[in-house]
């Protein structure tokens, strides 16, 4: 089961104190064993709804796991996860911290990335219906869903070993394609040894397919440009301007990583007598061979990411092709970036005045490195890194870049997305998924679902309104915004 399918649990009142706009605290004291305070970016709507689930308790619990540094963080779009918010962020020592699956979570790499094109909404709406199909029958979607082609075991050895650039290899890109990649899509840590053959045999069917739940590939008009100069260095040029969102992961191959190594994991948390707060937290010391391990699986399934959403970008690329009669050069069909949702990276990060090591967590959190940093794409270097917030099929989704305030209070990090509002047990009980497509398409939305329960599942109303997680990462300086897109026609799983 997804993390985002699981039903809220019931949850205490958790002590919290503002300590300044949209910031808000749980003291160190909260509750025993808490090495660093939780700190909260949210407005009061968006901070109410924590208080609904286990959000806050969770924050606190991450902040007894060893070797944390300055806070355990729950940005705007934080709802309850697995052993971490969704929404979660935490950096660990290199050497005296620990790594711990549940702050990566399920899918692994889940990310999003954005395409420009030089068409217009007035290019494209004729032929809408047109370009939704080819891309749902192009791009295989839905539970369970195989790809286009299979993978031989050695093939799959190969993705997870290297990623985006297995992809373009074979055919599937362009090379600068990875030049706008975190991590240039490709984590160099990964060991395909270290993936089970179950997670192997879910990967192998899967690879190039959207999959389903929240994931989607959209197609959406330039709404606003609110940073003109960024924008136009990173090609949005005009409102009404097509962009070509794709929000996927790892699939089954990332889910099954997940659930292997949560048993290795508790194993290791008894081995090294960790004390934790909650089992889904368990961890084990960075150094060890279990944390080693998991790593190195975990940066293969990233690859796998990688690799699954650069297929899914030459199929767009083909099908844009097939339907406009014209190469996809010639409709500017370029990668602006791509970046990963659900993650642990090893970084270097200043606290308390020096450059230090740590394996940062961020779980249902978007990487937001400020200008001048060495891991951002050269061309994106003097504006800082690309920052994709997806909301849902009927409302916005924000274009935003990373900011110094990120690098001192947040490890590079900001929001991901809306985070839900309610389960998907909840939404599916209380709209039709017929209803919510008919009211969708009223307002100018067309979507192409493998299944109305899906469409049920991901009605806009399921989640946190968008535009103000955007505005509470804006005000607090942890991202700030680029332009604002809305969606014209969605594909989802």
């Amino acid at each position: 089961m997804s993390e985002e399918a699981r039903e809220r649990r019931p949850t205490k009142q958790v002590q919290i104190r503002k300590i300044a706009d949209y910031t808000y605290q749980i003291p160190q004291t909260y509750k025993p064993g808490m090495h660093v305070p939780g700190i909260i970016y949210a407005d009061d709507q968006l901070l109410e709804k924590m208080k609904t689930d286990a959000t806050l308790e969770q924050c606190a619990n991450v902040a007894c796991l060893p070797g944390i540094y300055k806070a355990s963080i729950t940005l705007p779009d934080g709802h309850e996860g697995y052993g971490f918010p969704i929404g979660g962020v935490a950096a660990f020592d290199y050497e005296q911290g620990v790594i711990s699956p549940g702050g990566v979570g399920y899918d692994i790499n889940c990310g999003v990335r954005l395409l420009r094109t030089n068409l217009t909404e007035k290019d494209v709406r004729p032929k809408l219906p047109q370009i939704l199909e080819g891309l749902f029958r192009n791009i295989p979607s839905g539970l369970g869903s195989k790809g286009k082609i299979r993978l031989t075991p050695t093939e799959l050895d190969k993705a997870l070993a290297n990623g985006v650039e297995w992809a373009i290899k074979n055919g599937y890109g362009w090379q600068e394609d990875a030049e706008h990649c975190e991590e240039n899509g490709h984590m160099p840590q990964a060991d395909p040894a270290k993936v089970s053959t179950n997670a192997k045999s879910r990967g192998m069917p899967q690879t190039g397919s959207l999959g389903s739940g929240n994931h989607f590939l959209e197609i959406d008009t330039v709404d606003k440009i609110y940073d003109p100069q960024i924008a136009k260095q990173i090609g949005i040029h005009t409102p009404g301007q097509i962009m070509i969102l794709i929000h996927t992961g790892s699939r089954g191959l990332g889910h099954q990583v997940c659930s292997d190594y949560l048993r290795v994991m508790e194993h290791a948390t008894y081995k090294y007598k960790i004390q934790i707060p909650d089992r889904e937290l368990a961890c084990a010391p960075g150094t060890s061979p279990e944390a080693q391990d998991y790593y190195a699986a975990m940066a293969a399934a990233s690859n796998y990411a990688w690799a699954n959403r650069q297929m899914i970008t030459h199929w767009t690329r083909q099908t844009l092709q097939d339907i406009f009669q014209t190469e996809p050069e010639n409709l500017d069909l370029h990668l602006i970036y791509d970046v990963a949702h659900n993650i642990a990276k090893i970084e270097t990060h200043t606290i308390d005045g020096k450059p230090t090591k740590v394996y940062v967590h961020r779980k249902g959190a978007t990487r937001s490195f400020s200008a001048g940093h060495p891991d951002i794409p050269k061309d994106h270097r003097n504006i800082g890194q690309i920052v994709l917030i997806p909301g849902t099929m009927g409302t916005s989704s924000w274009v935003m870049v990373g900011t110094p305030r990120a690098m001192e209070v947040s490890f590079g990090s900001t929001a991901h997305g809306a985070g839900r509002y309610m389960s998907r047990t909840a939404a599916t009980k209380k709209f039709w998924g017929a209803d919510v497509k008919k009211r969708l398409e009223q307002g100018g939305i067309l979507i192409r679902a493998a299944s109305m329960a899906v469409i049920a599942e991901e009605a806009p109303e399921s989640y946190k309104n968008v535009d103000a997680v955007a505005e509470v990462s804006h005000q607090v300086g942890i991202a700030t915004k680029v332009a604002r897109l809305v969606p014209i026609g969605v594909t989802k799983g």
